[in-house]
């Protein structure tokens, strides 16, 4: 028997015995049962009539053919939204993740960048880069004291919280502490911004704010002092002498009857405590004591 002819006397209940058995026999029998079930328990305040069964199987139709393009294209967007999310995180933490070396009190350390520069770090002090965009992006962070020997490529800019070092190829020394900014340029050009004050450095000249306050000068050394294991200073307060000698001992200082912001010319080394120490308190005329292994007391005379 024609399928369309039984299920439209199934709709007007006009079927008989043997179109019954045959009906039944539908695969889409159940569903056609599951209508029927449903519709006795629906009631509604507006109807329409279905015009007639073709009518009512193409709008079926339709819509099982929607239904199915909807389960089918779910799974696919939650996995191109795994995918996009896998991607996102590789590349934030594996890709773009930058270097970062620091150092220790009385610790230096020397780093050969991609494109074969050279960073020397001092105590205490820390950089951080990109080695995977660095042909185009030649930029570090750096907060404390290194030296640099650029390599000659594109514009190098070294980052401090008190300014910025921009360079093409050269030798320079850069030290950031707190309330304290200086460069000096070995060889080559150096531009220097901080705030609203711009320098260009060539070989022998020194840009540096202390305290606030700006000043320019001279330097004969070809490379600074701390790379052979010494720290000089040329009229620097007497505290950041202190601060410096902490960082390179890995000891704490203390000291009474002393005026801190005293201005300090001189030198000391960086492997010999005792004689250190010697050296920034005689020319001040003070005394030292060494009370344990890494406490310093320096004293002043009383009035």
């Amino acid at each position: 028997m024609n399928k369309e002819y039984l299920i439209e006397k199934w709709l007007k209940d006009e079927l008989n015995d043997a179109e019954k058995e045959v009906f039944n026999k539908l695969d889409d029998a159940p569903l056609n049962q599951y209508i029927i079930e449903s519709a006795q328990h629906f009631k509604a305040s507006h109807f329409s009539e279905v015009e007639n069964f073709d009518t009512f199987r193409t709008h079926y139709r339709s819509t099982k053919a929607s239904v199915k393009k909807l389960n089918w294209f779910s799974p696919l967007l939650k996995i191109a939204s795994i995918v996009v999310i896998g991607l996102g995180i590789y590349f934030t933490f594996f890709i773009n993740t930058p270097t970062h070396i620091e150092t220790f009190a009385s610790e230096k350390t020397s780093i050969e960048l991609p494109d074969h520069s050279k960073v020397e770090l001092n105590a205490l002090s820390s950089i951080e880069f990109n080695t995977k965009n660095w042909d185009y992006n030649r930029t570090i962070k750096l907060d404390g004291e290194a030296y640099f020997i650029v390599a000659k490529g594109k514009s190098f800019d070294v980052i401090t919280k008190s300014g910025v070092v921009t360079v093409v190829g050269t030798q320079f020394n850069v030290k950031q502490r707190e309330n304290y900014f200086e460069v000096k340029c070995f060889e080559g050009i150096v531009k220097v911004s901080s705030d609203t004050i711009t320098r260009n450095l060539l070989a022998g000249d020194t840009y540096q704010i202390l305290n606030g306050k700006f000043k320019e000068g001279k330097t004969i050394a070809t490379a600074p002092k701390w790379k052979v294991n010494m720290s000089d200073f040329e009229a620097i307060p007497f505290k950041e002498v202190l601060s410096e000698l902490e960082r390179q001992y890995n000891i704490q200082v203390t000291f009474k009857n002393i005026d801190s912001n005293r201005l300090f010319t001189g030198t000391f080394v960086h492997n010999n405590l005792e004689n250190a120490l010697i050296a920034i308190t005689q020319p001040m005329n003070l005394t030292y004591k060494l009370s344990s292994s890494n406490l310093v007391i320096i004293n002043g005379k009383e009035n």
